[in-house]
């Protein structure tokens, strides 16, 4: 691994680029290490209790009227970032995958191509299913052969 750092006083903020051949765990890792640098913590809450929920425990994210929920295999938490801010501090194992949801790849089962244009993610060992839609269907099938 190379390491190189560039000053350019015309920038106002640090920077980070990754450049690399292919996405492997070790690139994962620095990724979700230099998010969590700069990364609001992500608290989940549900009725009156707040919840510290490991992200690989999350299979989605998705929008339901103006609230944001988390989805586990068997539970759902609010979450109160938005779904781009959820988008900037995420690790790379999540992608965008309809205008109202975000998945975490890494727990993808199973994918199911319809011919009307919607697809549907399962996942195992439950039964929550999201929907892709047509325009983020190929991201979803790039990251899914980077990261498999």
């Amino acid at each position: 691994m190379k390491i190189r750092i560039e000053l350019d006083d015309g920038l106002d903020d640090v920077e980070v680029v990754i450049k690399t051949a292919r996405l492997t765990d070790q690139v994962d890792q620095l990724q979700q290490l230099l998010s969590k640098m700069n990364q609001p913590s992500l608290v989940f809450y549900k009725d009156a209790s707040e919840y510290f929920v490991k992200l690989e425990d999350i299979l989605f994210f998705e929008t339901d009227g103006a609230k944001i929920f988390a989805h586990s295999r068997t539970d759902a938490y609010e979450v109160k970032l938005k779904l781009y801010e959820l988008e900037e501090v995420l690790p790379i194992t999540f992608c965008r995958i309809s205008k109202s949801s975000i998945a975490n790849v890494k727990s993808v089962y199973s994918l199911d191509k319809s011919f009307s244009g919607t697809s549907r993610i399962r996942f195992a060992d439950t039964h929550k299913v999201v929907h892709v839609s047509r325009h983020y269907y190929q991201l979803l099938k790039e990251r899914l052969q980077e990261l498999r």
